[in-house]
């Protein structure tokens, strides 16, 4: 039940909703609450998917980017796709990132970037975060 809770947590921070499941991860981890390398399989797994929920998001941006419950504005759209087409599929690594990770996954979609790449990238980024969670939390660092 720990890992499902950790993977949903992950899976819904990753997506336009604002979460967070570092604190969850680093509370599981204090208490001991599972194996670490399911947890950190679990965390990375959820928020690499949730990622391909914004990605898919971004495919059909024209369909879904009228509507009134559409959570990202058309100025963050915008900053997201200026850093996008400056910095390119390597940005993807940030994915992470707070504020604009989720958008930049969404403008992944919008470029259809190559979805293969853009896994790959997400993935690395995402898990390295999520490592990095858990280092910091058995005050390895």
């Amino acid at each position: 039940m720990a890992y499902l809770s950790l993977f949903l947590s992950a899976f819904i921070a990753a997506t336009l909703f604002p979460a967070s499941s570092e604190l969850l991860l680093t509370g599981m981890v204090a208490k001991q609450s599972g194996h670490l390398g399911l947890l950190w399989f679990s965390a990375t797994l959820g928020n690499v998917i949730g990622s391909c929920v914004n990605y898919y998001l971004g495919m059909q941006i024209e369909r879904f980017s009228h509507h009134r419950w559409f959570p990202i504005s058309p100025k963050a759209m915008e900053k997201a796709r200026n850093h996008y087409q400056k910095y390119g599929s390597a940005s993807l690594l940030f994915a992470w990132l707070p504020v604009v990770g989720d958008p930049l996954t969404l403008i992944a979609g919008v470029f259809r970037v190559r979805f293969s790449v853009f896994l790959l990238l997400v993935s690395i980024g995402k898990g390295l975060r999520y490592a990095l969670v858990i280092a910091l939390a058995l005050g390895l660092f």
